[in-house]
């Protein structure tokens, strides 16, 4: 852990459904003078690389990859891609672009990719993941959302959702939709674009440190109090409202796909249980971790149920250490730590917030508190809210 500024060059990932509206976005995004300096691999599957075109025209740094989706086959590429890129970079072959945005293919489990982007130690030494862009077509999201997991975890994962084609679709559906996401992603800010009109301050800038502004937003990035983890009480948000979705997570009796997906009992894609699965909380931590602790409890979660850990996103107090401490991790892959310069505020409590698939809070809970009786350490008191996807 170091207390050096981190200037690694951010990358943002826009990701979303087939035909919510990603390349229209990002071809207006590029010709605002904000985006000028910006770099742009577009992951086209199955297609003839229309959408590469299109946005080639408002950005020379433009890198196609059209082998395969971004959480298959591709991956490699995607390395060699950001490698290469950084090559070029720093020999004057290309501008020098302060900024990476990696378009997906709408067909792509957002979590694998952002897996890539860590998994990579010469990638991460030279970009950092600044956030996720997930876009959702307000005239067929709900539909999307309950036939496609991968629309789900889409949504789920992003640092800000954005709501296209609203102009096209009846208000009720909207005001529907944007429940429904704000109850499956209560982490995420939701935006209303039309036509891909949005200032790109509103959609990046959302990471831990942007050494060109000289300052840092924490709270923004792990919005913790969205998930009623930010006082010592325990808030229910889930006001034992009806919103269309059965909130049951156990799998009692239920079978899964290859992919990991809910089946009815006769082995058909249970649609019901899309939401249900997915679990956003945070955990709240009184007293500073000793750091291995802290340590060995994230890389056994990674090791044992990475698979259902979306994302995970934490500030940190640990002993001996006089900054904020920053995880990340998505999957079995975790960043290697950092510290900012200073706390957001006078809170000084440890927040990990959780994104998972088919893993409740109580399981982590019981992990830690397991880990600390083990190493016969006094268990930090728990402050936890969850958000009631779950």
């Amino acid at each position: 852990m170091t207390g050096q500024i981190d200037y690694r060059l951010p990358v943002s990932v826009i990701t979303g459904f087939l035909g919510a509206g990603k390349s229209t976005l990002l071809n207006r995004l590029l010709r605002h003078p904000a985006m000028g300096e910006t770099a742009v691999i577009v992951n086209e599957f199955g297609e003839i690389g229309l959408d590469h075109a299109l946005i080639a025209s408002s950005s020379e740094d433009t890198v196609l990859l059209s082998s395969g989706c971004l959480c298959c086959t591709v991956r490699g590429d995607l390395v060699n891609t950001l490698r290469e890129l950084m090559q070029k970079r720093e020999s004057g072959a290309v501008k020098p672009f302060r900024r990476v945005v990696i378009e997906t293919t709408g067909l792509a489990d957002p979590a694998p990719v952002l897996h890539t982007l860590m998994s990579d130690a010469v990638v991460a030494e030279r970009f950092r993941l600044e956030s996720v862009v997930t876009l959702v077509d307000a005239v067929n999201g709900s539909a999307t959302l309950d036939n496609h997991m991968e629309a789900v975890k889409q949504a789920a994962v992003a640092d800000r959702l954005v709501l296209s084609k609203t102009d096209l679709a009846p208000a009720a559906l909207v005001g529907e939709l944007r429940h429904r996401l704000q109850h499956l992603n209560p982490g995420a800010p939701i935006l209303t674009v039309v036509d891909g009109e949005v200032e790109p301050d509103k959609l990046f800038n959302a990471g831990l440190y942007d050494p060109s502004r000289k300052s840092y937003d924490v709270q923004n990035w792990l919005r913790a109090e969205a998930y009623g983890g930010h006082d010592h009480h325990h808030h229910d948000h889930d006001h034992h409202h009806d919103h269309g979705h059965h909130h049951d997570h156990h799998d009692h009796g239920h079978d899964h796909d290859a992919h990991g997906h809910p089946l009815t009992p006769d082995g058909k894609l249970d649609v019901n249980r899309h939401d249900a699965s997915i679990s956003s909380f945070c955990l709240t931590f009184d007293t500073p971790f000793e750091w291995n602790t802290l340590a060995t409890w994230l890389d056994l979660l990674a090791a044992y149920r990475g698979d259902n850990l979306l994302r995970v996103k934490g500030l940190i107090n640990v002993v001996g250490v006089d900054r904020p401490v920053v995880v990340h991790g998505v999957q079995h892959m975790f960043h290697p730590p950092a510290t900012i310069p200073a706390w957001p505020d006078a809170d000084r409590r440890s927040k990990i917030v959780f994104i998972t698939r088919d893993l409740g809070r109580e399981v982590i809970e019981q992990t830690f508190s397991a880990l600390a009786q083990a190493e016969a350490a006094p268990a930090a008191s728990l402050d936890t809210a969850s958000h009631g996807t779950r």
